[in-house]
């Protein structure tokens, strides 16, 4: 019998993408697309919360959130009331490496809604009383992931890999941070942090190019100050704590939140498409080896799971799930093994053809909206990935063999060299646990 071939994949195409510097310093992208009369526009400024300086942890994503809580002259109310009348929406906040300010539009009200945009940019009142809102609502949120197992557990775990590195810091990185915050802090932040030298505008959607570009200039052009040049991520050597099994202690659960970190790859390696199609038969997919031997041959829990965080400079690997304390043993041994089995010998031919046409077939829904596209586009461009990322993805994973699979899993799956982080009751988890390496409980005050 012959062997199928598989489908050929139809090409996936992007507008022409545009791109413009102001003079001072702004790069503006424009990507003119329909059919829809949306447009969707996406500031993304160098400089997030790996960024932020010891004792003002989050106070980035803290000033990004307030941005339009007041501006040019409107209060908060008003911003609202004159966006939501036109059916727009903008917003800011920060991630690890970015403050990120968003704009979606109307086409026939962009030009409004941009200029909205520019006074929410660049003149922010951060009025006390917002601020404290603000505060209470962040405190809050805090608490609340101090109260979540699962929460906790990858707030732990970040510390634990990362240790000292920048990649370490949280949004919301501790409740004395948060309320030591003062307005004079957000406005050293906007007036530091923040410049068109470090910034890429994106502007996607229903458009004419050399209108859109004549309203950027127009709103942004007199855009000065901030960085003259991009903050740099400093160097990681390591896993913070090799082989050390890491318990906050919560007495009361009768369940244990289970995350096992170890070092990983950052954006755009070369083994990017070799990395994600094994993975997704490790642990990236509701039908992967940990889902199948943790939930479905062993009840073990309700979901379980591997992914890669990739960020400009490095990046970590995870396995997570969750069962009952008297199972956490079973469920370590399991994750340990599968993923020792990846390593050892890699996807089998039928399940990576299996995962590829699941990555290709799902894709391009990841770029139907103008948002999504922005949001891809900036991708391209901070993490310096090549220009045809988008356009060849699907066939670049396509392209992937067992073997290339294997090798990336023999060289990037962790060996010896992980950490265990745990989250339930440690007087109970600790003697089982000391097989799998030191171990060391901490109170969940610590991560306050």
């Amino acid at each position: 019998m012959r062997k199928r071939s598989a489908p050929a994949l139809r090409p996936l195409k992007l507008p022409q993408h545009e791109v413009h510097v102001l003079p001072n310093g702004l790069t503006v992208h424009l990507v003119p697309r329909g059919p829809l009369p949306l447009v969707a526009v996406r500031l993304v400024i160098r400089g997030g919360t790996a960024f932020d300086p010891p004792g003002k942890l989050g106070v980035g994503d803290f000033a990004a959130r307030l941005l339009r809580r007041g501006a040019g002259g409107l209060s908060a109310d008003e911003i609202s009331e004159t966006v939501d009348f036109v059916g727009a929406n903008v917003g800011g906040f920060a991630n690890d490496e970015n403050v990120i300010i968003s704009l979606s539009s109307p086409s026939k009200h962009f030009e409004a809604m941009f200029d909205l945009m520019s006074k929410v940019l660049l003149e922010p009142a951060f009025p006390e009383s917002e601020v404290e809102l603000a505060r209470r609502r962040t405190l809050a949120a805090l608490q609340n992931e101090l109260d979540d197992p699962g929460s906790l557990a990858e707030r732990a775990l970040a510390r634990a890999v990362w240790g000292a590195h920048p990649y370490a810091n949280d949004l919301n990185s501790g409740r004395r941070d948060v309320e030591a915050y003062t307005v004079k802090d957000l406005r050293r932040f906007h007036r530091e942090r923040l410049g068109p030298k470090v910034a890429h505008l994106y502007v996607v959607g229903a458009f004419d190019s050399a209108r859109v570009l004549k309203v950027v200039e127009r709103a942004l052009g007199a855009w000065r100050g901030g960085p003259e040049v991009a903050p740099v991520m400093p160097s990681w050597g390591a896993l913070a704590r090799p082989r050390e099994v890491l318990i906050v202690d919560k007495p009361e659960q009768t369940q244990g939140q289970m995350r096992i970190g170890a070092v990983g790859v950052k954006r755009g390696h070369v083994d990017h498409f070799p990395l994600i199609t094994m993975n997704t038969v490790l642990g990236g997919g509701f039908t992967s080896r940990l889902v199948t031997e943790i939930r479905v041959k062993r009840g073990l829990s309700y979901g379980a799971g591997s992914s890669w965080d990739m960020m400009s400079s490095a990046g970590s690997f995870t396995v997570s799930s969750f069962t009952r304390t008297e199972n956490v043993n079973t469920l370590i041994d399991v994750a340990l093994r599968e993923v020792k089995k990846m390593r050892t010998a890699g996807p089998t031919p039928g399940e990576l053809a299996t995962v590829q046409r699941y990555i290709s077939g799902l894709y391009p829904a990841r770029l139907e909206t103008n948002e999504a596209v922005s949001g891809a586009i900036a991708d391209v461009v901070h993490y310096g990935l090549p220009d045809a990322w988008i356009s060849e993805y699907r066939e670049r994973v396509a392209a992937v063999t067992v073997k290339q699979a294997a090798a990336a899993a023999r060289q990037h799956l962790f060996g010896a060299d992980r950490t265990i982080v745990l989250v339930g009751n440690a007087k109970v988890l600790a003697p089982k646990v000391a097989k799998y390496g030191a171990v060391t409980v901490l109170k969940p005050a610590l991560f306050e």
